[in-house]
């Protein structure tokens, strides 16, 4: 098995840890491929190395260690290649890194004998349209808001299927996928949604009208958002990447044509996650 690896850096404290992984998957045959910067600032010897967007297509899963961001953005460079990604915690929360390192053994040993399921997660495509049209893909979301100085409210219009929604007057939007859901959606007050189901959210960011609450939609809908007024704007993708807005740009969100494949515990269910790190369901 060819098995990538993207950890956290600045990380010092985890590269005892991380060469032992190593050694483990190599003693039992494991091909392994480490993201050049992390061989440099880890100083790590006799190790293949390769740029973080090479790895999936060196590898059959790409092991992340680190926290939801970290796999976030390696998400994005799926594509079209068949590399699975398994996420192993470093941090506190990680609702998608949803391994610990108690865990990790154990699961690395249920992903060499074949023994876990698999996560088909949708991803979102925004089209940016300014001067000409970037294309954007994100695993949780894209968000719409005002990144100056001074919060000041911002008009959006909504359309899905090129049908009138709403203007939306509020701090900013938010288009997310299921997967997304559990991340600024839901402290912006959207809904959970079953990371595995098929939809789009729309979730205003403290919306002007108290009557503009979230909206949950078919995956397949095609969402157009206008922009109407506002200052200092910007379009976040899944909030690492920013790209400057303008009253009059529009920006149009779809099912993306990529999907990825996140490797779970065959143990651990989505309820169970959501008890462990949002304490949800207690009082």
């Amino acid at each position: 098995m060819k098995i990538g690896v993207v950890t956290k850096l600045r990380r010092a404290d985890f590269v005892p840890t991380l060469r032992t992984v190593l050694d483990w998957l190599r003693d039992r045959g494991c091909q392994t491929i480490v993201e050049d910067r992390a061989v440099e600032e880890f100083c790590l010897e006799g190790v293949t190395a390769a740029a973080r967007s090479d790895l999936p297509k060196l590898s059959d899963v790409i092991i992340v260690f680190g926290g939801d961001g970290t796999l976030l953005s390696v998400a994005r460079l799926i594509r079209d290649s068949k590399a699975r990604i398994l996420g192993v915690n470093l941090g506190s929360l990680g609702f998608l890194t949803e391994i610990t390192l108690d865990e990790l053994y154990p699961a690395l040993d249920c992903l060499l004998q074949g023994k876990y399921s698999i996560d088909q997660r949708q991803m979102l495509k925004a089209e940016v349209l300014q001067d000409g049209v970037t294309t954007y893909h994100a695993l949780n979301d894209v968000v719409i808001s005002n990144q100056g100085a001074l919060a000041r409210i911002i008009g959006v219009e909504a359309f899905v299927d090129q049908e009138f929604v709403a203007n939306f007057m509020a701090d900013g939007v938010i288009v997310s996928t299921p997967t997304g859901s559990t991340a600024y959606s839901l402290s912006a007050g959207g809904p959970v949604v079953y990371p595995t189901l098929g939809a789009i959210l729309i979730t205003p960011i403290c919306p002007h009208t108290l009557t503009n609450r979230p909206l949950v939609i078919p995956a397949n809908s095609r969402v157009r958002l206008v922009v109407k007024s506002g200052k200092n704007l910007m379009l976040t993708v899944d909030g690492q990447k920013g790209i400057s807005l303008k009253q009059g740009d529009e920006i149009r969100c779809t099912s993306s044509e990529y999907e990825i494949e996140l490797i779970v515990p065959r143990h651990k269910s989505f309820f169970d996650v959501l008890r462990e790190k949002l304490k949800w369901g207690e009082r």
